[in-house]
């Protein structure tokens, strides 16, 4: 059977738009108790928070490298496009690894020779992740990147799972929001869960060791997917249906808990319409889906997965925003004016999560766990 068109994703259409074929320094406010982190003056957070972040693996389960697609396509193509001011606000992030995710259309094997090629020219401040020993990250500064795919219709035969993991990638998520060969997405109609050809596809992808990431996946798929794996399950982006009920994005308390049985780890979602399905939403909203998913399956199963960039959508140009929009199924979304939250918004986010986090009560393991902590446990048990 000749497989379906290939879907596109919000990320594949930011990227058509265009026609596409370290460490963290702290200084001290006086009589404050608080502190500037360099290169934000006017953001100050507490001492703990600024150490936490700077100890932690920090790791963002997705994190596009640009949400703008001009702005990715040089970075990517042109000599000397991503210079010392790009390279400085990720250093100062406090991010240690991130993924990734590239095209799944035609162009995918383009776009895994742009990643790798834009990953070894820039080596003074990222390297990839591709296996075990990647993950303990570096002490120079530099930021791990693991290379995933946002669907897996590229994989056309079962063997393009040993492929692409060669071309390095780590991570794939099995469908997007649409009905794919493996399976249903989240916005589909019907659900008729994991099909025989997702079954053999997660076999292969448990065998050679690549992450199998549920985010976008329908709930009956979800489920089938957590049964049908023999390693530990990702969702690498998503938030918890018990607060959230009328978005398809959001999984249930039932999938959280077998994801958890099986050693995996979710990572929460900072988009506004995924945190709250009303106004106001704040990063309060975004911090109870962390306690909500720490209670019903266990603080070791938490992680980020904030699903934005260095900034997010609301930094973007209005039609490029609208022609990501365009491509999902009228309403499914329910986006509203805003689609960032403010404090979630900039590339500083980790120490107001970390600040947010403290004010919960947790305490500076448990933190650290959901900073990043968790996600390494994870990867690793999968990628051995």
């Amino acid at each position: 059977m000749k497989p379906p068109a290939p879907v596109a994703t919000r990320r594949t259409v930011l990227r058509r738009v265009l026609q596409i074929g370290g460490t963290v320094l702290a200084a001290p406010m006086i009589n404050v108790g608080r502190y500037a982190v360099a290169g934000s003056p006017s953001r100050k957070y507490s001492a703990r928070a600024i150490r936490l972040v700077n100890e932690t693996q920090c790791v963002d389960l997705k994190h596009a490298l640009s949400l703008n697609p001009g702005e990715l396509q040089r970075w990517l193509t042109q000599v000397g496009a991503f210079d010392a001011e790009a390279r400085a606000r990720f250093q100062r992030t406090g991010l240690k690894i991130i993924q990734t995710t590239l095209e799944t259309d035609p162009n995918v094997l383009l776009d895994y020779a742009w990643h790798n090629g834009f990953i070894a020219a820039h080596s003074d401040t990222f390297f990839r992740v591709d296996a075990p020993a990647a993950l303990e990250g570096r002490k120079d500064g530099r930021i791990g990147i693991m290379l995933g795919c946002e669907n897996s219709e590229h994989f056309n035969s079962v063997d393009d799972v040993n492929r692409f993991y060669a071309l390095g990638q780590r991570v794939s998520q099995l469908t997007y929001n649409a009905q794919n060969r493996l399976g249903a997405g989240s916005t589909e109609r019907v659900d008729g869960g994991l099909s025989d050809y997702g079954a053999a596809i997660v076999e292969r992808m448990n065998a050679v060791g690549m992450a199998v990431d549920l985010s976008h996946c329908g709930a009956r798929t979800t489920l089938d997917a957590i049964s049908a794996s023999r390693k530990p399950v990702l969702f690498t982006h998503a938030t918890a249906r018990a607060l959230n009920a009328s978005h398809p994005r959001t999984k249930t308390d039932e999938a959280i808990r077998k994801l958890a049985a099986g050693g995996g780890v979710m990572g929460i979602a900072f988009l506004r319409v995924f945190a709250r399905d009303r106004e106001p939403t704040t990063i309060e909203h975004v911090l109870d889906h962390f306690d909500h998913v720490a209670r019903i399956a266990g603080v070791e199963h938490v992680a980020v997965g904030s699903d934005l960039a260095l900034y997010g959508y609301d930094a973007l140009p209005r039609d490029v925003v609208a022609a990501s929009k365009a491509t999902l199924k009228p309403g499914s979304y329910g986006f509203r004016e805003k689609d960032d939250i403010e404090g979630l918004d900039h590339p500083k986010r980790l120490f107001d999560l970390t600040e947010g986090l403290i004010r919960r009560g947790y305490g500076d393991s448990d933190i650290g766990l959901m900073l990043g902590g968790n996600a390494l446990r994870a990867l690793r048990a999968i990628w051995i």
